[in-house]
């Protein structure tokens, strides 16, 4: 791996833009912090590579516009009183994108143990629901409220 006080050693002193649109030199404890976030970012470089590479089994799903208004994903658990969804995934990450007018406004990415233990702990807490949702209203769907899925109260265990 390459880092930025071996460039700097090469190519001269590195510069960043400071207050005001001035560069300034960046120093090496600048350089040093650089580095560690440098090898932080490798963590979800490497993540999406394994991803895109076919080395990881996704699920994607996308939310409809009413995500917008709710404040709620929806993750299918049974269709027709069979197990379904996220029941029998094999996938080892789900992906669920929001859309909005036919346009991705954003989405989370979860490993799909740890969303599984999510899905639990807010039903168990009772902020999340079950109904019963999508074609003839034959799949059992868990409400997830978005606010809640990032709040570091529901385990995966």
């Amino acid at each position: 791996m390459i880092k930025l006080s071996d460039i700097d050693k090469v190519f001269g002193p590195l510069k960043r833009v400071a207050e005001g649109g001035k560069l300034v030199p960046i120093n090496y404890e600048e350089m040093k912090k650089f580095d560690l976030d440098l090898k932080f970012g490798h963590l979800g470089e490497d993540f999406v590579r394994d991803m895109q590479n076919g080395n990881t089994m996704i699920e994607v799903k996308t939310e409809r516009d009413i995500w917008k208004n709710t404040g709620n994903i929806a993750v299918e658990i049974r269709c027709n009183g069979v197990p379904s969804g996220i029941s029998t995934t094999g996938a080892k990450v789900w992906v669920h994108l929001l859309s909005y007018k036919d346009k991705i406004e954003g989405g989370f990415i979860f490993d799909v143990t740890d969303l599984k233990g999510k899905i639990r702990a807010l039903l168990k807490e009772k902020k999340a629901k079950i109904v019963m949702g999508g074609d003839f209203n034959g799949s059992q769907i868990v409400l997830l409220p978005i606010r809640e899925l990032f709040n570091g109260k529901s385990s995966s265990s």
